[in-house]
């Protein structure tokens, strides 16, 4: 008998799971070696790491504040995807949810609970007119929304960038690279952390239910599988694409509404600080699955909060950023390899000839 792997078309979530759990090891253990021929005592490092993010308070406040933007827009990402469409622009959605947002909390006055639902709608209302032109084109002239999306994050970042050292200026302060602070912010629960975590929680959860139990989400998923297929069960593909679009784009703005109003107090370029990109990594590891979003955005967050804390030990942004492509890059091998399982091959033993089969 002899053995050969097959790859398997679906796999159990245990074994997905065990598998990443696998590859993050491998990762590590890779870094480990790395760093001990750097001349750096890995142990050292890690025991400062886990400490200064899961191991103490200001880390975990660090690592909610990562995790808030990262929830919206891994789950702007994942829901386009279920329909089979890909929203690369969730960076600049994210900015242009931040400048809706801005826009009303600093040109509005008035109470809080008045002005923050207000900045809220507002840049949900920005995010999704940001995404309703490749969305338009996407769902009725069949435009590649990878590319219209990617280039308009440009046009967001720039358009930033213009609007915080040009007329919205801080001209308090004479600060040249962000406008003035917000006189409103969204009230914090512990330490930093402020209410849109748990609203970003919740939304995701609200996603992973809208998804896969209801007909909503079963007509996305059947026009991301089978578009013919979805149209000839007539279902409305178009009106599906063009909905989803313009969630995903409100789910990124709102989470530069949460940016602007909860952590940074103030529109500035940068300010995205690649969250919307992040989000697309986030959406890869989660496969489809908006529950899944969840452990996606802690593992992104627990690696951009443990790259801040080895950029003080002087290691290199690039040095960062390779561990971080490093683990990520375990992780997708090890997910193709959880499709393959040793199978067993028998031989097959030749069956002689019978009298009756021999011809004389």
């Amino acid at each position: 008998m002899a053995g050969t792997l097959q790859r398997q078309p679906t796999v159990t979530p245990a074994r997905r799971l065990a598998w990443r759990a696998g590859a993050i090891v491998t990762a590590l253990a890779i870094t480990t070696l790395f760093l001990a021929l750097s001349g750096r005592d890995p142990r050292l490092l890690a025991d400062l790491v886990v400490r200064s993010t899961v191991g103490s308070r200001f880390g975990l406040e660090d690592l909610a504040l990562f995790l808030t933007p990262l929830l919206l827009t891994g789950a702007a990402v994942t829901v386009t995807g279920r329909i089979g469409v890909w929203n690369i622009g969730a960076e600049g959605q994210f900015y242009a949810g931040a400048i809706g947002a801005t826009a009303i909390g600093l040109f509005l006055p008035g109470p809080s609970w008045l002005v923050l639902p207000l900045m809220a709608a507002s840049g949900i209302a920005c995010g999704m007119g940001w995404i309703l032109v490749p969305a338009l084109a996407r769902a009725y002239a069949g435009v590649n929304e990878i590319i219209t999306t990617l280039l308009l994050n440009f046009v967001a970042g720039l358009l930033t960038t213009y609007l915080a050292v040009g007329p919205w200026h801080d001209r308090v302060t004479g600060a040249l690279a962000s406008t003035g602070r917000l006189p409103v912010r969204i009230p914090e629960i512990w330490g930093v952390v402020h209410w849109g975590f748990p609203i970003a929680l919740a939304i995701v959860l609200g996603l992973a239910w809208l998804t896969t139990r209801t007909s909503w989400g079963y007509q996305i998923t059947v026009g991301g599988a089978n578009e013919q297929a979805a149209r000839y069960a007539g279902i409305p593909v178009r009106a599906r694409i063009l909905g989803v679009m313009l969630l995903s784009g409100g789910l990124a703005a709102l989470a530069g509404m949460f940016e602007v109003a909860g952590t940074v107090h103030r529109l500035q370029g940068g300010l995205a600080n690649n969250f919307g990109y992040f989000g697309i990594v986030v959406a890869v590891l989660a496969r489809g699955s908006c529950l899944n979003v969840l452990p996606a955005a802690l593992l992104m967050a627990f690696i951009l909060n443990a790259g801040i804390v080895l950029q003080t030990q002087q290691l290199t942004g690039s040095a960062v950023l390779a561990i971080t492509g490093l683990v990520l890059f375990m992780i997708a091998i090890a997910d193709e390899l959880a499709h393959y399982r040793p199978v067993t091959v028998r031989p097959v033993t030749p069956r002689p000839a019978t009298r009756a089969e021999v011809r004389p």
